[in-house]
C-alpha cells in the first residue's frame, strides 16, 4: 500500500510540473523550436559536397599555342566539362596572379587558376606542365573543396595526354592505356548502403546533446526554483513522502527529455532524410538511457545549489565542455590525445557514439554494449548519490 501511495503521489507531482510547464506558452513553443533550430542550423549551415554550388573561381589562361596546338585550351575545355556535371564552380576570366589576388581580397572569388605561357611548350618538349591553383585562405573548407576539384581536373587532363602519347609512341590502344598508366584500382565501399554526409554524422550526437540540454536546463527550475519560491516547502509539510517528490520530479523531466529527443529523431528523418540503418527500438532505448544518465547528474547538482541561478551556472559550466569534447560535431580521433582521454570520462561521448553506431552503421546491441553499460552505470551511480543528497537538501 505504501508503494502504491508513493507512485500515486509521484504521478501527481509529475502532472503538476508538466501542467505548470504547459501553462507557459513560450516554454512550450521553445520545447519544439529549440530542437528544430538546432537541426536546421546544422543541416543547412554546414556545407556538404551536394550543397556547395557556383563557387566563383577566376581563370587566367596565359598559354601560348605552339603550331596551333594549345594545351591550355584543352585544359579549359576539360574544366568546363567537369563543371557542367557538378555545377560547383562559376568561372570568370582574369589576366594573371595580381588580378586574381585582388579579386580574392575583395571577396569576389573563392580561388583562381593560372595556366602559364610556357604550358604547351613544356608538354610538347616532354616536360611537366605546371598549373597554379590559388585559394582563399580565409575560408579553409571552401578552399580545400575548390583545390580538390581543380586538382582532379588536372589529373584527368594529364591522364588523357599520357594515354594519347602511349598510343602514338608505343601503339598502345586507348582502351589498354589506363591499365598501363594505373595498374592498380581502388574500390571504396561502406558497410551500409549510400554515402552518409556530415549531417548524418552529427544528427545522432545532436539528438543526445539536446536531450542532455533539456534535462540540465529544466531541473534547476523544477527543483531550485521551487526552493526559492517556497512551494517545495509546501510539499514537504504535506503527507507526501520524500521519495514521491523525487520520483515525480524525475518523471516530469524525463518526459520533457523524451519529447525533445523524439522531436529531433522525427525532424532528422522527415526534413533531412536521415536513414536509420539500425533498429529503431535501439534508438529509443538509447534515448531512455541518455535521459536516465543526465537526470541523476542534474538532481545531484541542484541538491547542493542554494539558488536557481547557481544551479543554472553550474549546469552551463558542465554542458558546454561536453558539447564540444564528446564527438558531437567533430570526431574524437581528430582531437589531441589528452582531449581524447578527457572525452572518455564524459557520458555524452558514449550516448553520441552509440546513437551514431546504430543510426549510421546499423550496429546491433553487441556493438554498443559497452556504451549502454557505461550510460546505465553512470545513471545508476548518479541517482544513488543524488537521491540521499536531495533528501537532505529538502530537510534543510
Amino acid at each position: 500500500m505504501g508503494v502504491e501511495r508513493v507512485l500515486r503521489h509521484s504521478a501527481w507531482i509529475c502532472w503538476k510540473d508538466l501542467l505548470e510547464f504547459s501553462r507557459s506558452k513560450m516554454r512550450v513553443v521553445m520545447l519544439v523550436l529549440m530542437p528544430l533550430f538546432m537541426m536546421v542550423m546544422v543541416g543547412f549551415i554546414f556545407p556538404t559536397g551536394s550543397t556547395i554550388k557556383d563557387q566563383p573561381v577566376a581563370l587566367a589562361n596565359q598559354d601560348l599555342a605552339v603550331n596551333n596546338v594549345s594545351m591550355g585550351d584543352a585544359f579549359v575545355a576539360q574544366l568546363n566539362a567537369v563543371n557542367a556535371e557538378t555545377g560547383i564552380l562559376k568561372l570568370s576570366n582574369a589576366t594573371g596572379f595580381d588580378d586574381i589576388k585582388a579579386m580574392i581580397q575583395d571577396g569576389k572569388i573563392s580561388g583562381g587558376i593560372i595556366i602559364p605561357s610556357n604550358f604547351t611548350a613544356d608538354i610538347l618538349a616532354g616536360k611537366q606542365g605546371t598549373i597554379t591553383i590559388m585559394t582563399d585562405q580565409s575560408n579553409p573548407q571552401t578552399s580545400m573543396m575548390v583545390e580538390t576539384v581543380l586538382t582532379e581536373v588536372v589529373d584527368q587532363l594529364g591522364t588523357q595526354i599520357a594515354m594519347t602519347n602511349l598510343n602514338r609512341t608505343y601503339n598502345i590502344s586507348l582502351a589498354e592505356a589506363p591499365a598501363v598508366l594505373n595498374p592498380y584500382s581502388v574500390h571504396q565501399t561502406g558497410i551500409v548502403p549510400g554515402n552518409p554526409n556530415y549531417f548524418e554524422f552529427v544528427a545522432p550526437g545532436i539528438m543526445a546533446m539536446v536531450v542532455m540540454m533539456s534535462l540540465m536546463t529544466g531541473l534547476p527550475h523544477a527543483i531550485s526554483y521551487e526552493k526559492d519560491m517556497g512551494t517545495l516547502d509546501g510539499m514537504l509539510v504535506s503527507p507526501t513522502s520524500r521519495w514521491a517528490i523525487i520520483l515525480g520530479k524525475v518523471l516530469a523531466q524525463t518526459t520533457r527529455g523524451l519529447i525533445q529527443g523524439f522531436i529531433i529523431l522525427l525532424l532528422s528523418v522527415v526534413l533531412f532524410g536521415v536513414v536509420i540503418h539500425g533498429s529503431i527500438l535501439l534508438v529509443v532505448l538509447l534515448i531512455f538511457l541518455t535521459v536516465f544518465g543526465f537526470v541523476g547528474l542534474g538532481i545531484l547538482i541542484t541538491s547542493f545549489a542554494d539558488k536557481e541561478e547557481t544551479a543554472t551556472m553550474v549546469m552551463m559550466t558542465l554542458m558546454f565542455p561536453m558539447m564540444f569534447l564528446s564527438g558531437v560535431f567533430f570526431p574524437i580521433q581528430q582531437m589531441p590525445s589528452f582531449m581524447q582521454t578527457l572525452a572518455n570520462f564524459l557520458p555524452l561521448t558514449y550516448a553520441a557514439s552509440a546513437m551514431r553506431k546504430v543510426m549510421v552503421l546499423g550496429a546491433g546491441m553487441g556493438a554498443i554494449l559497452t556504451d549502454v553499460l557505461v550510460l546505465f552505470v553512470f545513471g545508476a551511480v548518479m541517482l544513488t548519490i543524488a537521491v540521499p543528497m536531495f533528501k537532505r537538501a529538502m530537510n534543510r
